[in-house]
């Protein structure tokens, strides 16, 4: 297991990419617009995604603004078997709140478990 990205939630996502690029050097990895769901998801990192832990921007079309207590999103990590994962979590007493399944508008097999306090780990498969 590693950990893949941290997410968080932009009002501008042109002016966060920016700051990320110019600021700290990071490169735009990748980027897609979600029409369905109205949100956009953009990925930055020091190196390519196979190798680096990296950023997720995620821009909800509807939103400009967030309180900053809502702005992180979740960790995620790469499991190799996410219904297998969710199960061995589950029996040893964690908290699964989104059950292993298609991601909604694609196609990535994603579960969601919530710490202690509340957090939330996105577990995304990866065979």
């Amino acid at each position: 297991m590693r950990l893949l990205h941290t997410m968080l939630r932009v009002g501008n996502l042109e002016a966060s990419i920016a700051f990320y690029t110019e600021i700290f050097q990071m490169q735009l990895l990748r980027q897609n617009d979600y029409p369905e769901g109205r949100f956009t998801l953009a990925f930055l990192g020091f190196g390519p995604e196979e190798d680096n832990t990296v950023l997720e921007l995620t821009y909800n079309w509807d939103t400009s603004f967030y309180d900053l207590g809502e702005g992180f999103g979740h960790l995620a990590i790469a499991v190799d078997d996410a219904y297998k994962a969710c199960e061995e979590i589950k029996a040893k007493g964690g908290n699964v709140v989104r059950e292993a399944g298609p991601m909604r508008h694609g196609k990535t097999v994603i579960a969601f478990v919530e710490d202690p306090d509340g957090y939330k780990i996105e577990l995304i498969e990866r065979k």
